[in-house]
C-alpha cells in the first residue's frame, strides 16, 4: 500500500471515531440498576461463625427499606433504614452490595463492659439456581460484625459470621 493509501484509510479511522465519540449517547441515573423498596431481612444463625467455628447465634429478621441512585451499573449509592431504628449507608463496587454501620452495645464482657461492633453487609442477586442474577429481587451473601482487638482482655477481635438473605416484599 502506497503512503498516499495510507493515509487516506487513517483520515477515514479518525472520521468514524469522531463521529462515534460525538454520537455517543451521555451516561444518565437509573434506577434499574439499583436496590429500591422494602425487604424482608434474615441472617442465619443456626449457621453462624464465632471466630471461626461454627456456633449458634441468634438469627436476625427485619425489614429494611432502601433507596438508591446508580449512575452505571457498577457505581451505585444510598440509604438502607431497617425498622430497628438504624439507617445505614449502602453501595456497590464490582457488583456486590455493601452496608456498613456500627452497632453500639454490640457485646458485653464479663465484667460487664460494652464493646461496639462494625457490622458489615456484603450482598448480591441471586437467581433459582443459586447464581448471581443482576435482575433478581433477591439477593443473598453474609452478615459480618467484627469488635476491636483486645476487648474483654483477649487479644483477638470478636468476629460472628453468618449467612444473609433478602428479598423485596
Amino acid at each position: 500500500m502506497s503512503i498516499r493509501g495510507f493515509q487516506t484509510l487513517a483520515a477515514a479511522c479518525v472520521g468514524v471515531l469522531v463521529v462515534g465519540v460525538t454520537s455517543a449517547v451521555p451516561a444518565r441515573a437509573s434506577d434499574d440498576w439499583g436496590i429500591n423498596g422494602t425487604f424482608a431481612v434474615s441472617s442465619n444463625g443456626d449457621w453462624a461463625k464465632v471466630n471461626g467455628r461454627y456456633e449458634n447465634q441468634p438469627s436476625e429478621r427485619s425489614t429494611w427499606t432502601i433507596s438508591t441512585t446508580c449512575i452505571s451499573p457498577t457505581e451505585c449509592s444510598g440509604t438502607a433504614q431497617s425498622d430497628e431504628g438504624w439507617s445505614a449507608p449502602i453501595y456497590t463496587t464490582n457488583s456486590l452490595w455493601y452496608l456498613k454501620r456500627t452497632i453500639p452495645n454490640w457485646r458485653f464482657c464479663a465484667d460487664g463492659s460494652a464493646i461496639e461492633g462494625f457490622q458489615e453487609y456484603k450482598i448480591y442477586p441471586v437467581g433459582a439456581d443459586g447464581h448471581y442474577d443482576a435482575s433478581s429481587t433477591e439477593y443473598t451473601g453474609e452478615n459480618r460484625v467484627i469488635g476491636p482487638s483486645g476487648s474483654c482482655g483477649r487479644n483477638q477481635w470478636p468476629v460472628i459470621e453468618m449467612p444473609f438473605y433478602m428479598k423485596k416484599l
